[in-house]
């Protein structure tokens, strides 16, 4: 599902974001990434979903090598990934049906299907009360849980969570993690950065665990 071969991302070439980072994640796995602040888990992330490039070695998705894709072959590579943000990074101007249906109606999808399918991950996640509201009348789990719905309405393969529960009481952030369980139940790839060691306990998942750009546990 996704390979590293010795990688390497550099933002100073005297203090790389990762060194020589290899790893395997395989189809249907649950993986936390951890590490302490600046341990390149955002990085580690940002190369698998494209928002980075790395400067040294190789990368494969699903078998195919990302660092040979031009960028207008990016999006297309997206469509099979799912991501969710710490921050939401919803559309504040459109419902929560509007911001989850977006990406549906870029790619071409007929409305109906749109219909179908922005019903079913809002009930999935528990929202099919606020398809109609506005996302600063929900609550940040309720966002959270919309953002969640958003990454999942193109069953993507593989599913990025970067800190999705940094804004959340310890309630709150019980409930995103079982939505993300479920996911991957059903099926998809999920790798959360998270620093809720609590929760990750709890869960008994695999771990990725980086320190100052290296792999020390996996």
């Amino acid at each position: 599902m996704i390979q590293m071969f010795h990688v390497s991302k550099y933002y100073d070439k005297n203090f790389p974001a990762l060194r020589d980072i290899s790893l395997e994640i395989n189809k249907g796995d649950f993986v936390f990434v951890m590490g302490p602040s600046g341990a390149g888990k955002s990085t580690l992330l940002k190369l698998i979903f494209c928002a980075e490039r790395a400067d040294e070695g190789q990368i494969l998705i699903q078998g195919r090598n990302i660092a040979r894709l031009s960028d207008s072959k990016i999006p297309y590579l997206r469509r099979n990934l799912g991501v969710v943000f710490q921050d939401y990074k919803l559309l504040q101007s459109r419902t929560i049906y509007e911001n989850i249906a977006f990406s549906l109606k870029v790619c071409g999808v007929s409305n109906n299907e749109i219909k179908r399918r922005v019903y079913f991950v809002l009930k999935q996640v528990g929202l099919e009360h606020k398809s109609d509201s506005f996302p600063i009348r929900l609550s940040g789990g309720e966002q959270q849980r919309a953002a969640i719905a958003r990454a999942i309405v193109n069953e993507p393969a593989i599913l990025i969570a970067d800190e999705p529960t940094g804004n959340l009481d310890y309630n709150m952030s019980v409930e995103i993690f079982e939505i993300l369980k479920d996911i991957n139940v059903r099926g998809t790839t999920v790798i959360v950065a998270t620093h809720n060691r609590e929760i990750v306990s709890k869960m008994q998942r695999r771990i990725i665990s980086l320190d100052k750009g290296k792999i020390v546990s996996n």
